[in-house]
């Protein structure tokens, strides 16, 4: 190859990697998207993608397993999903909506993480606390154990909205809403609670991230704070779909010696005002 070929060849494959590196750099994000959040008519349905990536709802890293899928109906009763199917890049599936009112529809995984060392070897487990006893030897020192609790949802409304689907079930981090996350419009503030383990989760970090801009240079991500009493306010600038998370982590151990971690992710479609 001659020394003006391979100029152009190295100056090609540096700027591929300059424009990977933003990709490698950022961090994977999960979500669920329905087609639609707010329908009406008396056979309703909504399909549901959902995957991990790292453009906000482009299916480009793995699906996301649905082994925690929750759907709460405007009873508060159980909803089966329909056509479930995981592919290579998202899981999908569809959820009717036979009753009018709201529904949540959660991933929902709680695990237990265990780290210890024998003899010297750093080990680790994830599984249930009923199986830990078995699974972990008892000469392991240095262990260090972790319930990990990550919730992502979402909500749709199929006629007049309620907030039966909407109660905090007292585990994990959670979303209350105090505006109802069906009623959202560009432009107007919204407000919403975090709790933990079903107390206000106080001075906790919220993304709000946009979606619809992969090909833009400012994201329009936003960074919020909970106050004393966990609510954050959200003034929607455009319509369109937005992805928000929040997580708390470490802190002191519980009475059992196991530390917290808990994740929260909601997406949430504005409407034109």
């Amino acid at each position: 190859m001659n020394r003006k070929l391979l100029g152009r060849t190295a100056a090609a494959l540096a700027f591929a990697a300059a424009l990977a590196a933003p990709l490698v750099a950022s961090a994977h994000r999960q979500w669920m998207l329905p087609s639609m959040t707010v329908l009406s008519g008396n056979d309703a349905w909504v399909t549901v993608d959902a995957a991990v990536s790292n453009d906000l709802f482009v299916f480009e890293h793995v699906p996301m397993r649905l082994e925690g899928l929750m759907i709460t109906g405007p009873d508060g009763e159980k909803v089966e999903a329909k056509n479930q199917h995981t592919g290579k890049y998202r899981s999908v599936f569809d959820v009717q909506l036979a009753k009018p009112g709201t529904y949540r529809i959660a991933n929902v995984s709680d695990s237990l993480m265990v780290s210890y060392k024998i003899g010297g070897e750093q080990k680790r487990w994830r599984g249930s606390e009923a199986e830990m006893a078995a699974a972990i030897p008892a000469d392991a020192t240095e262990v260090k154990k972790t319930n990990s609790v990550r919730r992502v949802e979402t909500f749709v409304t199929s006629g007049a909205p309620n907030d039966v689907a909407l109660k905090a079930t007292g585990k994990g981090l959670e979303l209350v809403p105090v505006t109802h996350p069906n009623d959202l419009f560009s432009g107007e503030a919204a407000t919403f609670a975090l709790v933990m383990d079903g107390k206000p989760a106080a001075n906790v970090e919220v993304t709000v991230a946009p979606g619809g801009v992969r090909y833009l240079d400012d994201r329009g991500e936003m960074t919020l704070k909970t106050d004393a009493e966990g609510r954050f306010t959200v003034t929607w600038p455009r319509p369109g779909f937005y992805w928000v998370e929040a997580s708390v982590r470490g802190g002191a151990p519980a009475a059992n010696g196991v530390e917290r971690s808990a994740l929260y992710v909601g997406t949430f479609e504005v409407l034109k005002e």
